[in-house]
């Protein structure tokens, strides 16, 4: 622990990362500021039905992507989602649209191209989702909360076109912290609107269990304990890998390739047992909010029951469904982010091979059936996790602080925070420090 803590001292050491964490906490910041300024024409006392909204359910799950800026009516209302769908939307048109494949294979140019067509696609987004959002708020808030005639076309374009601007606003602030400061700025911002409703949720737990007796401090106790212990194996199972050896021929002076008998070439390939990261989770997630809205369109019996299960995100039904999706979609955005014959070809093109396999299709293969075994137990993973909130919430845990059981929210936090720690951790070896995550021989140190 001490080592620790004087790892931690000599990140202040460091002049260019004391900057870029200063830099990233200070836009941090602005992000926040802004998640609380409500916007123009609406009265911020009359937003207690908009709050009731916000408390759980589906409505829990978008205050949390925009920081609770959903729930504030806030300039940044709809935060950073619009960019990011409009990534996912590139992301996978990537695989079928020729013109983005080549883009894909430029290197820094197409890089900046693919950025830019996000970009516009964000706003294109944005713009479609305004309109909603204000009719949302339309539908729930009384008219006594509408500074000007809710009914009025200015307050309707005015609004539109600020929440358009709130949205770029935050590109911009995500941008510019992963240019200008530590981390990746997009996953910083939802991170920290995670993290912003922990202590609201935690009391509101904490009144109930202990002030209100419906457990005793005992219960609480136990809570937490078993909160950490999620994170706990959230964190081992975010980083766990699966090692492929590798080994390259090594040229001699006569021009021919050898083996090095004494595996000083030996290298590996790390397979992560969670590849696909959250995306699985946000995609079924969204596929989730379908049923919902299209049975909301009628008003028989059979569509007001499927709008209810599907609403209830602690229902048996809607978990059921949910973790089948998520599974379903593990193996799919596997299939698609690692190219299992990609990585066969670049591996044969610089003389590399796998011990026992042979170079080209059949390390392509081998590739692929290894990565296939590990995404099972990853996506059953990643169910358990989404599902588990449902879980705690069913021993008489508020629905607020059992959503930080398990879920997107969950995920979020502790990859950003190991993704984080890690460029840290890159500064710090550099300079010739003990890194945060794993200490050893002192070294002198250059500033």
């Amino acid at each position: 622990m001490k080592k620790f803590f004087e790892a931690f001292n000599n990140v202040w050491k460091i002049e260019e990362l004391k900057n870029r964490i200063l830099v990233t906490l200070g836009l941090l910041l602005v992000y926040r500021f802004g998640a609380h300024v409500t916007l123009p024409g609406i009265d911020a006392a009359g937003l207690t039905n908009l709050n009731k909204q916000a408390d759980g359910g589906i409505g829990w799950l978008i205050d949390v992507f925009t920081g609770g800026a959903f729930s504030q009516a806030s300039v940044f209302a709809l935060g950073i989602m619009p960019y990011i769908s409009a990534s996912i939307v590139v992301q996978l048109m990537g695989i079928a649209v020729p013109y983005l494949q080549k883009l894909q294979k430029e290197g820094e140019s197409g890089r900046r191209t693919l950025n830019q067509i996000t970009r516009w696609l964000t706003i294109a987004i944005t713009l479609v989702q305004g309109p909603g959002y204000i009719y949302n708020l339309y539908r729930t808030l009384p008219e006594a909360a509408f500074i000007l005639p809710s009914t009025s076309f200015q307050f309707l374009f005015s609004s539109v076109v600020i929440l358009t601007t709130g949205t770029i606003f935050a590109m911009w602030l995500g941008e510019r912290i992963t240019d200008k400061g530590i981390g990746n700025g997009i996953s910083l911002l939802i991170l920290v609107g995670i993290i912003a409703r922990l202590p609201q949720a935690f009391i509101q737990e904490f009144t109930s269990v202990v002030t209100q007796n419906n457990g005793g401090p005992l219960k609480l106790l136990l809570e937490v304990v078993v909160w950490l212990v999620v994170i706990i194996v959230c964190i081992l199972m975010v980083m766990a890998v699966r090692k492929i050896p590798v080994q390259y021929a090594r040229r001699t002076a006569s021009g021919e390739f050898e083996q090095d008998m004494f595996d000083g070439n030996r290298q590996w390939i790390p397979l992560k047992l969670n590849a696909s990261g959250v995306m699985p989770i946000i995609f079924a997630q969204a596929i989730m909010f379908i049923p919902a809205a299209l049975a909301g369109l009628s008003k028989s019996d059979m569509a007001q029951t499927v709008t209810a299960k599907f609403q209830d995100v602690f229902g048996l039904a809607y978990n059921v469904v949910f973790a089948l999706l998520i599974i379903i979609f593990t193996y799919f955005y596997t299939a698609i982010t690692v190219p299992t014959n990609k990585m066969a070809d670049d591996l044969k093109r610089s003389g590399g091979f796998i011990p026992g396999v042979r170079p080209g299709v059949e390390t392509g293969d081998y590739l692929d059936r290894i990565m296939s075994l590990i995404t099972f137990p990853g996506s059953l993973f990643l169910a358990f996790l989404a599902v588990f909130p449902a879980v705690v919430h069913s021993f008489g845990v508020q629905s607020q602080w059992a959503l930080f059981y398990g879920g997107t929210s969950l995920l979020i936090v502790v990859g950003v925070a190991i993704d984080t720690i890690q460029q840290i951790n890159t500064y710090l070896l550099n300079k010739h420090y003990d890194g945060l995550m794993k200490s050893g021989k002192n070294r002198k140190a250059v500033a």
